[in-house]
C-alpha cells in the first residue's frame, strides 16, 4: 500500500473532496484524522472509513480557531503516535463573493479566515508535529484561479488562493532542510453537484468546457490522486511545487 503507516490530518473532510480523500487515503493504508466544522459530516466520514476497513478518528472543529486546530493535531498524535502529512483541504467559495469594488467586507474577511488563516493554522500546528515525526508532507489546496483572471470575478476567493500559493513557497524554503516538503495543488473546475446544477444550461456548459483541452470537468478523485502522490514517499524530492490538475485550462490561450 502506498500510504501504509502514514497518519494524515485532513481538514474539510466532513464531505466533498475531503471525504473522498479520507476514503482513498485509508484504502492505501493511511490512518486518518478527520477534521471538519460539521459534526454530522465528520461522523459520517468516520463511519464510511471504518466500514471500508480503514482506521480514523473524527474531530469536530473550526479551521479558523487556533485551539481547535491545535487540539485536533494533538489528538491525532495521541491516537496514532505521529502525524506524517497535513492536507489543508478546507475552503469556501461563497455566492456573495464578487468584484472587489462591490464586495462586502464581511464576505472578504470570512473567505480569508477560512482559506488563508485556516491553512496557516494547519501549518502552524502541523509543522511541529511533522518535525517530531522526523519529516513529512504539507499539501495545500490552491486553485487555477490563482493563475488566471475570470470574467465573472470572485476576488476574495482568487486572492485567498494566491496567498495559499505564496505561503506554500515560503514554507518549502523554510522547512525543506528539515525533511518537510510543502506543495500545493491547483484544481481546475471540479464537477460537483452544485456545479452540475449551475451548468444545467447546455450552452453554459459548452462554453466552459471549451476552455478545457481535455474536454471534461475534473472529478474529486483527480485531485485526491495528486494529493496521494504528495503524501507518499514517491514525492520525497518534490518541494515548493504547484501541481495544476486542471485538464490544461491554465495553458489554453482561447
Amino acid at each position: 500500500m502506498r500510504l501504509a503507516n502514514k497518519v494524515v490530518f485532513i481538514t474539510g473532510s466532513g464531505g466533498g473532496m475531503g471525504r473522498k480523500a479520507a476514503l482513498m487515503f485509508a484504502q492505501e493504508g493511511a490512518k486518518i484524522i478527520v477534521f471538519d466544522i460539521r459534526a454530522d459530516g465528520v461522523a459520517e466520514t468516520e463511519r464510511l472509513v471504518r466500514e471500508a476497513g480503514g482506521t480514523c478518528i473524527a474531530i469536530t472543529g473550526d479551521v479558523t480557531k487556533e485551539a481547535d486546530v491545535a487540539g485536533a493535531i494533538a489528538a491525532g498524535e495521541k491516537a496514532f503516535g505521529v502525524v506524517n502529512a497535513i492536507y489543508n483541504n478546507a475552503g469556501i467559495m461563497p455566492d456573495p463573493d464578487e468584484s472587489v469594488v462591490t464586495l462586502q467586507e464581511d464576505v472578504w474577511q470570512r473567505v480569508m479566515d477560512v482559506n488563508v488563516k485556516g491553512v496557516a493554522l494547519g501549518c502552524k500546528y502541523g509543522i511541529p508535529a511533522l518535525q517530531r515525526a522526523g519529516g513529512g508532507s504539507i499539501i495545500n489546496i490552491a486553485s487555477f484561479v490563482a493563475a488566471l483572471g475570470c470574467t465573472i470575478p470572485q476576488d476574495a476567493y482568487t486572492a485567498s488562493k494566491g496567498a495559499v500559493l505564496a505561503l506554500t513557497h515560503s514554507l518549502a524554503v523554510q522547512f525543506g532542510p528539515q525533511g518537510i516538503r510543502s506543495n500545493a495543488i491547483s484544481p481546475g473546475p471540479i464537477l460537483t453537484p452544485l456545479l452540475d446544477q449551475i451548468l444545467a444550461d447546455p450552452a453554459k456548459r459548452a462554453l466552459r468546457l471549451n476552455r478545457i483541452p481535455m474536454g471534461r470537468f475534473g472529478k474529486e478523485e483527480d485531485i485526491v490522486y495528486a494529493a496521494m502522490y504528495l503524501a507518499s514517499d514517491e514525492s520525497t524530492w518534490v518541494n515548493g511545487a504547484n501541481l495544476a490538475v486542471d485538464g490544461g485550462i491554465t495553458v489554453n490561450y482561447f
